[in-house]
């Protein structure tokens, strides 16, 4: 009888998976191959900040009300007792005083936040610099940009949610930002505050925003980025037996799994310290929000704080016409330039593939050193960046070390010019430098330590083979040729002017390494991709 039961068991589940093939697909799911090295994982630290956020976030949706009807509040922190504010900022002294945790759930919350964007940020970056953003993964690439872009938003609606002094000031800037959008500017202002500022309407529908809508198209991209990359397959970095037609790692069970569990706990437990241990965001120092007051001090987080920096930055410069005025002192940082900034990620892959004309897969990760030019562009972006985050302090900086806040915006003025051109112009001579001492490693070997004399007296250093590995690593790179001039062409299009020019720029400067011609062969091989065809064009 057990045995008939079993084999009857067993025919149902293989008529099962005739009709819903789930065990094949979990098979092969297990079996996928997951890079080990560190910088792999800083995707998945984003998700599992993710995850603290949906979790902290859904138990503090039990107890917020956004309201911004007034009330008096008469809870726990005595300070504030009898003072008129809104129902937002009274429901939010209640979760930090009143309800059993609720301050720690919503530091965690808040330090989960900060998580999540510096680690999607991080990611971005890791995967532009050693180009993996490269076909056939430019749709991730897109995905990636839009959720970065998306989190900011998200960040900034719960910032604006406790409706204290400090998230109220940030509102007054997010209102004149809106208002100066040319024609459209008032209706829009109108529209999201439900009047005139401060409004009655916009905590709610920020509300909506926040637990509802941005979460429900994070979770919809995720899963498409996370499907993207089952089905193309991760990047791994160059080494022996690694090559553009295969991947090489751990499978997902149970290596990547233990791995993948023990980081999710650990950053599940470095977010609980941050919580009970380092105070963020004192909703009970700023106080409620007035229309007719602005906080001291008042900063915004940092993945909005370039924002902030560009308003300090810019020169009050306005036009009149027609009867309307254009605000140029806030339309051009905090319309025109997040505007530039997103549409430069987003079609930079593309605009780097018709530069070099190179149509082919790419699964190798490239070394930032190998890339001279898309390397130093990426630092002069962070450089940018940095000035204009520095920038949104300057009253902060000036406070603390006495000098001139008008002295300070025009060093960050100068600093915001020349900076981006400064670090792109070292970052390239450093690169171009790294590859001269891999020549150097590859044609004398690696130093030794050791210091030799010989019998006339001469110092030298010594030096040995490189090991196999490394000597693989060095010689084994993918940089493309400048595009050369059609045969016979005796005057281009300016686009084709253009395109030859940008190509020229990207890869004219760079160190040959000392390479035979079968070497060649073999590096040609493991860089070719899985249709071994020419895919330049």
């Amino acid at each position: 009888m057990p045995a008939r039961t079993t084999a009857r068991a067993l025919t149902g589940f293989d008529a099962l998976d005739r009709r819903l093939p789930a065990a094949e697909g979990a098979k092969a799911l297990l079996r996928k191959a997951f890079p080990d090295h560190w910088s792999f994982l800083l995707g998945e630290l984003a998700l599992y900040a993710f995850l603290v956020l949906v979790l902290t976030g859904t138990y503090l949706t039990l107890f917020f009300d956004p309201v911004t009807a007034q009330t008096v509040y008469h809870g726990r922190h005595t300070p504030l007792s009898g003072l008129p504010m809104s129902q937002a900022y009274s429901s939010t002294l209640r979760i930090s005083f009143d309800v059993r945790g609720g301050l720690l759930v919503r530091q965690i919350h808040h330090w989960a936040a900060l998580v999540f964007i510096a680690a999607l940020c991080t990611h971005l970056l890791r995967i532009f610099f050693t180009g993996a953003f490269r076909r056939p993964r430019e749709v991730n690439w897109v995905i990636g940009v839009t959720l970065f872009m998306l989190a900011m938003l998200e960040g900034f609606a719960g910032y604006s949610l406790p409706d204290d002094g400090l998230s109220g000031t940030g509102l007054r800037t997010a209102n004149t930002i809106v208002l100066s959008v040319p024609l459209v500017g008032t209706y829009l202002g109108f529209f999201l505050w439900g009047g005139e500022f401060p409004g009655t309407d916009l905590v709610n529908r920020l509300y909506g925003l926040h637990i509802l809508l941005v979460p429900g198209i994070l979770v919809a991209l995720i899963t498409a980025h996370l499907i993207l990359v089952v089905h193309l397959k991760h990047t791994q970095w160059n080494a022996r037996g690694r090559t553009n037609r295969n991947v090489v790692g751990r499978p997902m069970y149970p290596h990547f799994t233990a791995k993948s569990v023990g980081l999710f706990c650990t950053v599940s437990g470095v977010l609980a310290l941050l919580g009970a241990l380092a105070q963020i965001n004192p909703v009970w120092e700023y106080g409620p929000y007035r229309a007719d007051q602005v906080a001291t001090d008042a900063q915004p987080d940092w993945y909005v704080g370039f924002l902030e920096g560009a308003l300090r930055l810019m020169p009050p410069w306005e036009t009149d016409l027609w009867g309307h005025t254009l605000m140029w002192s806030v339309l051009v940082p905090a319309v025109i330039l997040p505007g530039l900034f997103f549409l430069v990620l987003y079609l930079y892959p593309f605009c780097e593939q018709w530069v070099t004309g190179d149509r082919g897969e790419h699964h190798l990760c490239d070394r930032p050193r190998n890339r001279p030019t898309r390397t130093g562009l990426g630092v002069a972006g962070i450089v940018f960046y940095a000035v204009l985050l520095a920038a949104g302090g300057n009253d902060v900086t000036a406070y603390g070390f006495r000098v001139s806040v008008n002295a300070l915006t025009w060093f960050f003025r100068i600093a915001l010019v020349a900076g981006p051109v400064l670090a792109f112009m070292l970052t390239k001579r450093i690169c171009l430098a790294l590859q001269g001492e891999d020549r150097e490693a590859l044609t004398e070997g690696e130093e030794t330590g050791e210091v030799t004399q010989d019998v006339c007296g001469g110092l030298g250093e010594g030096r040995r083979a490189l090991p196999a590995d490394r000597r693989h690593r060095l010689l084994v790179r993918d940089i493309p040729e400048p595009l050369p001039r059609p045969a016979g062409a005796a005057r281009l299009a300016r686009r084709q002017r253009l395109r030859l020019a940008l190509s020229n720029w990207y890869y004219r400067d760079r160190v040959e390494l000392p390479v035979t011609p079968e070497q060649r062969a073999r590096i040609d091989e493991r860089t070719a991709g899985p249709d071994h065809r020419d895919t330049r064009g």
